[in-house]
């Protein structure tokens, strides 16, 4: 039996490598010989340097940079095919690197993010993949653009700070001494989302709350936004607000759009062709893929999604195992996964589900490989008897 394990990590609680090895953990224990074989995942958010990186055999880089709140961080990135950075801006600005009650979005930068785009323009890289999931940050990539040379001065002629709070400041914007390496590099963002800058489906409405955003927070953080994109209109002669894929991580993708002359994709469309899925799929009889949560939002660029469509494309059986699931997933079921599920197997609180994540995996790794032994002991059951 040849298996196909391709999941992302269940943000804080084990990556996608750990995801992997408990499952295959799961499976083992009914079926010793299966060849299994793991792919590391992600979808532009937490985990893409390490997929990236260890499905094309790159190399990692260690950077000092501003963290979300200002502090220093150590953040990686990656280097694959000799020239082609891979940088996630959750390892420099994510919400993973703050703690819950410090959860601020008047406050978080992407400042970090441009310092590791700046440090792979030093290396030489020819292009860069920017992921932009699991941000912490509501600030439109306006630290990103600081770190990289474009200057943000209040009617006082000074530098703004950092934070959303900050744009309320800002009078003049000028980019003269942008980095002008970056119009040599061809800048690829990988995002799971298409929200506009602005608006209901903005940045601070839709994702907002997450980062720390009360309902009266997200109306400020939102007018903070339309503001700053005015400005970009009447300085720079720059319009993105309305462009898909602005708002993702906090309108990053705005900033990414209007400094970096970058292009959006589909963050798991891409990730899944460069690590050549497709290929790995072609034996195989069984594919687990699988995230932390699957719900309404799944099916919207997500990774499980995309391993479903790949292996419905070659005919085979897709069973994802995840932390948790919404009451009604029709869609997700509709999109090619045959079976979900959840690793939940008693009443128990996040806390604790969190921390026994290991074993938790490891047991629906077992329901997964029983649940596809029984369908298999049916069909030969019937064609028997026929």
């Amino acid at each position: 039996m040849n298996i196909v394990i391709a999941v992302d990590s269940f943000k804080g609680s084990a990556n996608t490598f750990e995801v992997a090895d408990s499952i295959e953990k799961g499976i083992k224990r009914v079926e010793q010989s299966a060849v299994v074989t793991k792919l590391p995942l992600a979808d532009g958010g937490e985990g893409t340097v390490d997929a990236l990186v260890t499905a094309l055999n790159g190399k990692y880089f260690e950077e000092e940079v501003t963290g979300p709140l200002g502090e220093k961080v150590t953040a990686k990135w990656g280097l694959i095919n000799n020239n082609i950075a891979v940088i996630a801006m959750a390892e420099a600005s994510g919400l993973t690197l703050i703690k819950k009650e410090d959860k601020n979005p008047f406050k978080t930068t992407t400042y970090g993010t441009g310092q590791l785009i700046k440090a792979a323009l030093d290396y030489g890289v020819k292009e860069i993949f920017v992921g932009i999931g699991g941000s912490a940050t509501n600030d439109a990539g306006v630290g990103m653009a600081q770190a990289l040379g474009v200057s943000f001065k209040d009617k006082y002629s000074q530098e703004i700070g950092f934070g959303a709070e900050a744009l309320a400041n800002i009078e003049f914007i000028d980019d003269s001494k942008l980095d002008r390496r970056i119009n040599e590099t061809k800048i690829s963002v990988f995002s799971d989302v298409k929200n506009p800058l602005c608006g209901k489906d903005g940045a601070s409405f839709v994702y907002g709350p997450q980062k720390g955003a009360s309902n009266d927070d997200v109306e400020i953080l939102d007018q903070l936004l339309k503001k700053y994109g005015r400005k970009l209109e009447e300085q720079l002669d720059i319009n993105i607000m309305d462009e898909e894929g602005a708002g993702a991580a906090g309108g990053l993708g705005a900033g990414l759009l209007a400094f970096c002359n970058a292009e959006i994709f589909s963050g798991i469309d891409r990730i899944l062709n460069l690590i050549k899925l497709e290929e790995y799929m072609k034996n195989a009889d069984l594919v687990i893929t699988g995230e932390g949560k699957v719900d309404s939002q799944s099916v919207h660029g997500k990774a499980p999604i995309g391993v479903a469509r790949i292996a419905k494309k070659c005919g085979i059986p897709v069973i994802a195992v995840v932390g948790s699931e919404e009451a009604n997933i029709v869609d997700v079921y509709n999109q090619g996964i045959d079976l979900v599920i959840d690793i939940i197997n008693k009443p128990m609180s996040l806390s604790e589900a969190m921390n026994n994540a290991p074993e938790l995996i490891e047991n629906a790794g077992e329901k997964v490989i029983r649940a596809f032994a029984l369908k298999n002991k049916t069909l030969k059951m019937k064609e028997e008897i026929v």
